[in-house]
């Protein structure tokens, strides 16, 4: 009897913000395959991630639990399991083609074949690890443009991570990730079983590197970009001000931070990282339609998100590291035309996580009991669904965040970040602050809400505890 499970394809980007979908309500992108699954697809347009960088985000979302139960806090830590391995179980064949970031790189994690891209500017790993992309360089006779050769440009300092790709445009690592999946899909025999396709893009994260076929439309473009004033410096946390000063010393991704870029900087940069999300979108339309001319399209669902956003020079800040919600909140989308009713956008609060018992319960494999994320499946098949009522991010000190542990609460109306031993925090009126400029940690008349908040963190904490004690004791 065939197997009338779907094929899911899984279409992870890195360090992509929400605002970068014209279909989503950005009209200044140029985003068409992705504005078809938009429009055909379910879209969760308040999904948050559990940790504001990509290894415990992603860890997180491939395990079902939070970082820290899995003790995945920051890029860098052991990860090597995941529930891949239990779709490997159940009979579907297993793929990645990409970045997961997993640690070490080349960890099997469940999957039959992996196609290890990492990062772009990959300075300090590819001493000692190269991947496919390293490989297809070197069979080309080309060097990857990265920091070690950027850093020799005098324009380096001045650039905000934004360079023009010089190499041939196929080894642009997007477009090698985009074409080794597409070349997968189309020269691989189908596998018996269903498939299970995950595609990395290690893009838009910097440098932003786009191709000037790319960029010169978004160069010309009157993009919006939020403004930075004094006040808004003034009240954020000793950590975030002592990071911003850090980026600037230290060119983390191939990016020099500026504590005060000009107008003209700060578009370059804007507008090259929308042209690499333009150039994804290229590679995903490629991709969808191999998928669709070798058949797998006919019972599919494809899954398209990120890891987390980037400030892009917002608040202040370069990257990632904060818990802001252009940080934490991710496009989303899951496309089955034919499956799910499509056109709609769900604003309810979600976790990205949540998207791994919804793949489980889609290829009918059985979802561990004591799963932190919650399966969005009632929502896609158009069941009542009234999401989370509190979404949780946390991140612990690294080479670049000064501060031991920080956690984000956030419901529909406040967001609350907390420094863990200390009295400083951010609290943030999401209603008629939405942009969050104003710090109210220290408002009286905001007492109580932070106080609930606070509880909110400490009951969470706690339910995690007793909800996870068997895995945490069998995974030692």
């Amino acid at each position: 009897m065939a197997d009338s499970r779907p094929n899911i394809i899984l279409i992870i980007t890195d360090q992509q913000r929400f605002d970068t979908i014209a279909a989503l309500g950005f009209d200044y992108m140029e985003t068409p395959h992705l504005d078809r699954m938009v429009r055909e697809g379910v879209s969760f347009i308040n999904c948050h991630i559990t940790a504001p960088s990509c290894a415990p985000a992603r860890a997180s979302l491939f395990t079902g639990y939070y970082p820290h139960t899995t003790g995945i806090l920051k890029n860098g830590d052991r990860w090597t399991s995941s529930w891949v391995e239990d779709l490997n179980d159940g009979g579907y064949h297993c793929v990645n083609v990409g970045k997961m970031h997993t640690s070490p790189f080349e960890t099997p994690l469940g999957f039959h074949e992996r196609y290890v891209v990492e990062n772009k500017d990959r300075y300090l790993e590819g001493r000692y690890y190269y991947d496919e992309w390293d490989k297809a360089l070197r069979a080309r006779g080309h060097v990857k443009q990265q920091r070690v050769l950027y850093r020799q440009r005098a324009d380096y300092g001045d650039s905000l991570g934004a360079f023009d790709w010089e190499l041939p445009e196929d080894l642009h690592s997007d477009m090698f990730v985009g074409d080794f999946a597409t070349w997968w899909v189309r020269n691989k025999p189908k596998p018996d079983g269903p498939l299970f396709l995950q595609v990395g893009f290690p893009g838009p994260h910097p440098p932003y590197d786009p191709t000037p076929r790319f960029s010169q439309d978004y160069l010309d473009k009157d993009l919006p970009i939020q403004g930075v004033t004094n006040e808004e410096l003034a009240g954020q946390p000793p950590p975030f001000h002592e990071m911003r000063v850090h980026n600037s010393e230290v060119d983390h991704d191939s990016v020099v931070h500026l504590l005060d870029p000009t107008p003209e900087q700060r578009h370059r940069q804007r507008a090259f990282y929308m042209a690499n999300v333009s150039m994804i979108d290229e590679k995903v339309g490629e991709l969808l339609a191999a998928l669709e001319d070798q058949g797998y399209l006919e019972n599919a669902v494809v899954i398209f998100t990120s890891d987390h956003g980037d400030c892009l020079g917002d608040h202040g800040h370069s990257q990632k590291w904060t818990m802001y919600d252009i940080i934490t909140r991710v496009p989303t989308i899951v496309w089955a035309p034919g499956r799910f009713t499509g056109g709609r956008s769900l604003d309810q609060l979600c976790s990205l996580f949540d998207l791994g018992p919804t793949i489980l319960e889609l290829a009918g494999v059985d979802v561990p009991e004591d799963f932190e994320a919650e399966s969005l499946l009632p929502a896609l098949t158009g069941e009542d669904w009234a999401g989370r009522d509190i979404v949780f991010a946390e991140h612990c000190r690294d080479g670049t965040l000064p501060a031991d542990y920080m956690t984000m609460a956030r419901t529909d109306e406040w967001k609350l970040v907390h420094f863990v031993d200390e009295p400083y925090g951010q609290l943030f009126d999401l209603v008629n602050d939405p942009e969050e400029i104003h710090n109210l940690w220290d408002a009286l008349a905001h007492a109580e809400r932070k106080d609930e908040l606070l509880q909110a963190l400490l009951a969470w904490r706690i339910r995690s505890g007793l909800t996870t004690k068997d895995w945490a004791l069998n995974s030692r």
